[in-house]
């Protein structure tokens, strides 16, 4: 366990959430309508204002399959697609700032945001490139790591043998302080976990295919859960299993959880909060026991959840189909990305009452 003190993000996002402090019991809600005709979904201290469409995309900037999203320090709304350029800015309300990232053109996935030392960069991992990316934010390269030629599964074995075909990391994950390792997940290859220092040098894995205790099945999105600052885990999306495993810093196995999941995918916190973007139709928001908060824009058509295909025009407010990628913002309000041919981003709005 680190000393070090949590990265600005964590601070920020931890007042928010001291200031949104109500009690609330679990609900699982759908869409309703104000009288201002605002559709509000949620429950007590988790209810948001739908706002669709909320990017104002250029004609000209298509979107790919809208991955993952991250605001940065200065309140800018990044967006990570496999289309052209395949990261867009944007300021809080939609507006388009620029756009970088074409040689991630048809294989960005993962983009997540860490701290360090006062500066911010973030960590890519194109599915498809066998690789991973750091970057500061105006997309200049830090480092790229290719496979862990090194690598060795729980059993001693080698985990690639003949090239890197069997590398498709999905998504990335910080231990505590600015200096602290990360974590990389083979998600859409050999369902390792692998484990670098700062410098991108290769310490230790852990995973590896199955359904027992501590084994995965697409380990597609990685969190550092701190929600219990003096015991911080690391917690996977084991998406094909249908739920999160909870591992020690070093990766051993703690513990299991299955209910009111569908198909996770990612993470992200807020003071005691989890929340987890569900690719089957629903963004989903754990207590810090782990239990349900509230189930947000659950789509009501089991034909649309988890559904690539579904057409631009048979998409409805409040009614997700295919979330992949969410965060809170330092206001306490959501933004959640689709796995959509044409993308897909809403903001939700954070409202104190509904």
């Amino acid at each position: 366990m680190s000393s070090e003190q949590p990265s600005r993000r964590t601070v920020l996002k931890s007042a928010a959430a001291g200031a949104l402090a109500l009690t609330a019991a679990p609900s699982i809600l759908t869409a309703m309508k104000t009288d201002t005709n605002s559709l509000i979904v949620g429950t007590g201290r988790h209810t948001y204002e739908v706002i669709d469409n909320w990017a104002k995309r250029p004609a000209d900037k298509p979107w790919g399959d809208t991955h993952m999203v991250q605001e940065v320090g200065d309140g800018r709304i990044f967006i990570c697609h496999n289309g052209p350029e395949s990261v867009h800015v944007y300021d809080p309300d939609g507006k388009f700032i620029t756009s970088w990232g074409d040689d991630m053109k048809g294989a960005a996935h993962g983009m997540d945001l860490r701290t360090e030392n006062g500066e911010e960069f973030l960590y890519f991992s194109p599915t498809g490139q066998h690789r991973v990316i750091k970057t500061n934010l105006k997309g200049e390269k830090v480092f790229e790591l290719g496979y862990p030629k090194d690598a060795k599964g729980p059993g001693g074995e080698t985990c690639y043998q003949g090239g890197n075909a069997k590398y498709v990391p999905t998504f990335i994950a910080f231990a505590p302080g600015d200096n602290a390792d990360f974590y990389v997940t083979d998600g859409y290859g050999s369902n390792y976990v692998h484990r670098y220092n700062i410098k991108g040098e290769y310490q230790s894995t852990f995973g590896g295919t199955g359904d027992k205790e501590g084994q995965l099945k697409c380990p597609h999105g990685i969190w550092c859960d701190t929600r219990d600052p003096n015991n911080p885990m690391i917690v996977v999306a084991d998406r094909s299993n249908v739920r999160l495993q909870f591992f020690t810093l070093d990766g051993k196995f703690i513990k299991i959880v299955k209910d009111e999941l569908r198909a996770p995918c990612h993470f992200d916190q807020q003071g005691t909060d989890l929340l987890i973007p569900d690719l089957h139709g629903r963004v989903t928001i754990f207590d810090k026991d782990n239990k349900l908060i509230t189930h947000l824009c659950d789509n009501p058509d089991p034909a649309k959840r988890g559904n690539h295909g579904v057409k631009p025009n048979e998409l409805k407010p409040g009614q997700f189909c295919t979330p992949h990628g969410a965060i809170w913002d330092r206001a306490g309000n959501i933004y959640v990305t689709e796995w959509l041919p044409y993308g897909r981003v809403t903001k939700l709005r954070h409202v104190t009452s509904a």
